[in-house]
């Protein structure tokens, strides 16, 4: 059984029975359905709570959200679902980066962290080669551009990228208004405006999952030893590309179900 709440305008869902409570945040160009098949492994055991990233829903209307009106969001979540407990954080692509933000600003109410295929991106130690840094730029100009357009041209743009990356998502629930962090990192970038993130530092018990057939890592290699030799932590490389959870479900959920368990 689904249960739906409000908080602030979003939907919410829970689902599950169990004492600890995962919050499961998606990326570009995902929705809270992308989760799906965690869910189904995890409900029995777990409470399971999702909801789709503001203006990644058909019926939202395009805005240039930001880094402090996200974070505010999934504080209102986990405050609204688990006040007096603290959260598990299953996250991926951009779900990463704004919860990693959260947890810097919210750590006593993170319990453990479950990483999907985004680390310490941005850092110094994040070295990547000039081909890697021109792909990266190129997709996210790209996907900048098309929030930029909007309309039914963005949309378009949207969509090509989201097959020539092999996104796993429904093309129909698709759109430019999905693409707003892009248009956010990079038109602060390249102006000179400051992100306003916080360096990561995750203290609590961390989950590493990443895909290994990629142009380009969204991690670094220190961060990754120094994160699997924490007691607690663990990091598992997959034969897979960014979306792990979907190209290789069955090894996927198994990490998971035996982290979590421990």
């Amino acid at each position: 059984m689904v249960e739906i709440i409000d908080v602030n305008g979003t939907q919410v869902h829970v689902q599950g029975q169990g004492e600890q409570t995962i919050v499961m945040l998606h990326g570009w160009p995902d929705t809270y359905r992308l989760w799906d098949p965690q869910v189904k492994v995890l409900q029995s055991n777990y409470r399971c709570v999702r909801f789709s990233l503001p203006g990644y829903e058909n019926s939202q209307s395009r805005t240039l959200y930001t880094l402090e009106q996200i974070v505010d969001l999934i504080d209102a979540v986990i405050t609204a679902v688990s006040p007096n407990q603290k959260v598990v954080l299953m996250l991926h692509d951009w779900g990463c980066f704004f919860g990693y933000q959260f947890y810097m600003r919210h750590q006593e109410k993170v319990e453990k962290i479950i990483g999907v295929d985004i680390g310490d991106a941005g850092s110094a130690e994040h070295q990547l080669s000039t081909k890697v840094k021109a792909f990266m730029f190129a997709y996210q100009m790209w996907l900048a551009t098309a929030w930029k357009i909007g309309g039914g041209l963005g949309d378009t743009m949207t969509r090509k990228m989201a097959t020539w990356l092999h996104a796993p998502g429904d093309q129909q629930l698709i759109s430019a208004s999905m693409t707003y962090s892009y248009y956010w990192k990079w038109s602060r970038t390249l102006t000179g405006k400051p992100l306003g993130h916080l360096p990561l530092e995750i203290k609590c018990p961390l989950l590493f999952l990443y895909g290994k057939n990629k142009p380009g890592m969204f991690h670094s290699e220190p961060w990754a030893k120094k994160m699997a030799a924490r007691e607690g932590n663990q990091v598992i490389a997959f034969d897979t590309r960014h979306w792990i959870m979907t190209e290789a479900p069955g090894k996927f959920n198994q990490a998971i179900i035996e982290w979590l368990a421990k």
